[in-house]
């Protein structure tokens, strides 16, 4: 995430989307930079190379275009499980970089940077990683580093209702939001320790899902629609009350939903031994006041997971629908 600096307006603002603009462009086909390449993913080619921009709640206030702020990108409340670290959290600018080659994400990043020249500052930068493509015999979903098939449970484009939970319908509210998203960012740095002591049985508990193929705990396999009332011989309920899958079921939230986009991290071992590492848990939805908040609410008041992690650092960006050819990111709502 960026900061524009002291002084820097919506002009300043809409050069440097431009230049961003301009630069994504060129290095999601494949070519240098546009000025001062550093030759870091020479050879390389795309390798699907994507460069997501959003803006933050500051943003508005700092060129001038509250009008223009969505109502949506209200700042997030407070959660009992927030151990947030400010100096992580939001930012005016989120620049989202994703590729299958690591140099490739960082060359890009690295051009990012000094394209950010003195109109912006990195406020924050982490690092998340997925699976390598390739790395199992067929595509199946990845899991995290507790070792969970993570995002089973995903509103899928097949489904009849997906467009309207995850984008900003056209015309939008505001117009520059048509076609948009909102991405909600949330360090969440698992226990493992704590959660390692468990047996694979009490963490499939947790989580409601067999941990071999995440499949319900009430039967069949991983895409089986989970039946919370079937329960056992003494009448116990086979996925608990308490289980991560079962709270966070849309038909439990109101139909809440969201798309999940999470990328597993790991930022070195503390001086105790405690591995610092856990999800860059990303999420995107028509609404977050639908979508993630209720949710997360409803996590809070009883989700078995809440004794394994910690919300450590957290961001809301208003992501536009993607520029039309000529056009750069963001200039309906700079020069709107």
């Amino acid at each position: 995430a960026f900061d524009l600096v002291a002084g820097a307006g919506r002009k300043e603002a809409a050069a440097l989307l431009r230049r961003w603009s301009a630069t994504a462009e060129r290095l999601m086909a494949g070519e240098p930079a546009p000025h001062d390449d550093t030759d870091v993913a020479r050879d390389a080619g795309p390798s699907s190379l994507t460069v997501t921009f959003g803006f933050g709640h500051g943003f508005f206030d700092r060129t001038g275009l509250q009008k223009q702020r969505p109502a949506a990108l209200d700042p997030l409340p407070d959660f009992s499980s927030d151990r947030l670290d400010k100096a992580r959290s939001d930012g005016d600018l989120w620049v989202q970089i994703g590729a299958d080659d690591a140099l490739v994400a960082f060359h890009a990043l690295r051009a990012i940077q000094k394209d950010a020249g003195s109109a912006a500052r990195v406020r924050w930068q982490m690092n998340g990683f997925n699976r390598s493509p390739g790395a199992t015999a067929h595509p199946m979903t990845a899991r995290n580093l507790m070792g969970q098939l993570d995002g089973t449970g995903n509103p899928k484009p097949s489904d009849p209702d997906f467009e309207k939970r995850i984008f900003v319908p056209a015309p939008g509210e505001p117009a520059w939001m048509a076609n948009g998203s909102y991405a909600v960012v949330r360090r969440i740095r698992m226990l493992l320790d704590d959660w390692e002591k468990l047996s694979a049985t009490a963490q499939e508990q947790v989580i409601g899902r067999r941990k071999a193929d995440g499949a319900p705990l009430s039967g069949g396999d991983e895409t089986t629609p989970m039946d919370l009332e079937k329960a056992d011989a003494n009448g116990d309920y086979l996925v608990p009350l308490n289980a991560h899958a079962r709270i966070t079921r849309p038909d439990r939230n109101g139909g809440a939903a969201m798309l999940r986009r999470p990328f597993s991290y790991h930022d070195g071992i503390d001086a105790d031994g405690t591995p610092d590492a856990g999800l860059l848990f990303i999420c995107w939805q028509a609404d977050p006041l639908r979508g993630f908040v209720p949710v997360q609410r409803k996590l809070d008041r009883g989700d078995a997971l809440s004794r394994f992690i910690r919300h450590e650092a957290s961001g809301l960006f208003a992501v536009p629908g993607g520029a039309a050819k000529g056009e750069y990111v963001g200039q309906r709502l700079l020069e709107g």
